[in-house]
């Protein structure tokens, strides 16, 4: 069996059509959603980017002990893994926090290309002809202000939609699969895909799509993390327009991808992931871009489907939750080598796929590393840990009010105590602004009361 796991960043769940979305087009996502198990409950351990990749590639947890750092000698990753069963293994990303100097995420690869450019790669350094008033505020602070500089000489020579960076990373897994696929070796590839994350500069062909066509403001494309009070109406509606138009050209060229696994018969023998790894704050909650405090279901709330060739839950929705630290164990239980995911975190969620059970995790925990603000949830309730100054802990039930609106902290105590009691103490212990006092319901439970 082969594996291809497909991994894009900063893709909410609730702007996917197969998810309920009505408005952004995602045809190759929705077709695939018919053709895969999709799951509406799975989600990261720790945030962001590399965090996430490091889930993902060794089947362990993140928190407490590992911060954004590359991967060490000793971690044992799923290329390793599979090389060793004879795989050919194969990284195609954009993603350049992976690629960064003695990151080390190609480790154990047979191959990786690297697609340069994107964000603040350091990758040009010849002017670009843009006015760049264009794009920001002269108010914002110089980093925001450096960021888009750097983006904007890293397109100068673009010329076309094939120049785009999905089109570029999409193009090349193509092409990679091409050749591979006339061998009867196995192989895993791990495309990853850093749109739609920003800058969010679709092509205006795609942008039409949803922006006010009598919009005449600036082209916000990297706007500063942190709140949106600074912003019109109008230019926060833009910026939603230009994410929009991103989640639609990253779903067209992945769609070249998908068109070519089916046309080559790999659906046959190959489990293809497709997932993000969070989503991205648009003003929901008064913030734009990602940020520790922002526990709610526009940054944690991801799109993941996952197509078996034997078809195993083709076509379903599952609830069941599931953490990212999950997907090297099923690989590995899907296989036939369950054994080889022992010592890990993680653990398979093959049965659910099979239809043995409907049931995964009791709950996912969630937060960045060394941040007082904490995440835990089950399936209908949210529980978020705040530190001492930011004000009182939140609950939230997801059903009734999917979009958290309203804190039932003082209303459902009960069901607050029961979730907080799930977080680890560490969360409190390690973080001096951490409120203490509220993690000491965990203790209660145990009768170990904190002092």
């Amino acid at each position: 069996m082969n594996i291809i796991q497909i991994v894009v960043d900063s893709l909410r769940q609730d702007h996917v059509g197969a998810y309920g979305n009505s408005w952004i087009k995602t045809p190759n996502l929705d077709k695939f959603a018919k053709q895969a198990a999709k799951f509406t409950n799975a989600y990261p351990e720790a945030l962001p980017t590399i965090p996430i990749r490091t889930q993902l590639t060794t089947g362990n947890r993140t928190l407490p002990y590992r911060p954004w750092q590359p991967l060490m000698s000793t971690d044992r990753t799923a290329a390793n893994i599979l090389g060793d069963y004879g795989y050919t293994t194969a990284l195609i990303t954009d993603t350049y926090h992976m690629m960064k100097p003695n990151m080390n995420f190609h480790s154990g690869f047979s191959v990786y290309r690297w697609i340069r450019g994107q964000e603040t790669d350091a990758w040009e350094s010849a002017p670009h002809s843009r006015n760049l008033k264009d794009y920001i505020n002269e108010d914002w602070p110089p980093r925001a202000k450096d960021m888009t500089e750097q983006y904007l000489k890293n397109i100068e020579e673009w010329k076309s939609e094939e120049d785009t960076f999905p089109a570029r990373v999409f193009s090349e897994a193509t092409r990679w699969l091409e050749r591979s696929a006339r061998t009867r070796q196995p192989f895993f590839l791990w495309v990853d895909s850093f749109d739609p994350h920003e800058p969010w500069n679709p092509p205006d062909s795609y942008l039409k799509l949803y922006a006010d066509p009598n919009y005449k403001g600036k082209k916000f494309i990297h706007p500063p993390y942190g709140k949106t009070d600074w912003m019109t109406e109008a230019e926060l509606k833009h910026i939603r327009a230009l994410y929009a138009g991103e989640v639609t050209l990253v779903d067209r060229w992945l769609g070249v991808l998908l068109d070519k696994i089916e046309k080559l018969g790999l659906y046959e023998d190959t489990l293809v992931l497709l997932m993000a790894d969070h989503g991205h704050p648009i003003g929901d909650h008064g913030w734009v871009m990602k940020h520790d405090h922002q526990m709610y279901s526009e940054l944690l709330k991801v799109p993941f489907m996952i197509r078996h060739p034997k078809g195993l839950g083709a076509g379903k929705t599952f609830d069941a939750l599931l953490q990212f630290h999950d997907v090297l164990p099923t690989y590995l239980a899907a296989l036939g080598r369950p054994q080889d995911g022992e010592g890990m975190h993680g653990k398979s969620f093959l049965p659910v796929l099979e239809g043995k059970t409907t049931e995964h995790r009791p709950y996912a925990t969630m937060a960045y590393h060394s941040s007082a603000h904490a995440c835990v949830r089950d399936k209908r309730h949210s529980f978020v840990l705040r530190p001492r100054d930011w004000g009182e802990d939140e609950l939230y039930d997801l059903i009734e009010d999917p979009k958290e609106r309203k804190n039932r902290i003082k209303e459902k105590p009960e069901v607050a105590k029961e979730l907080s009691s799930k977080l680890p103490g560490w969360y409190g212990l390690r973080n001096p602004r951490a409120k203490i006092d509220h993690l000491q319901l965990k203790f209660e439970i145990a009768d170990t009361p904190v002092k």
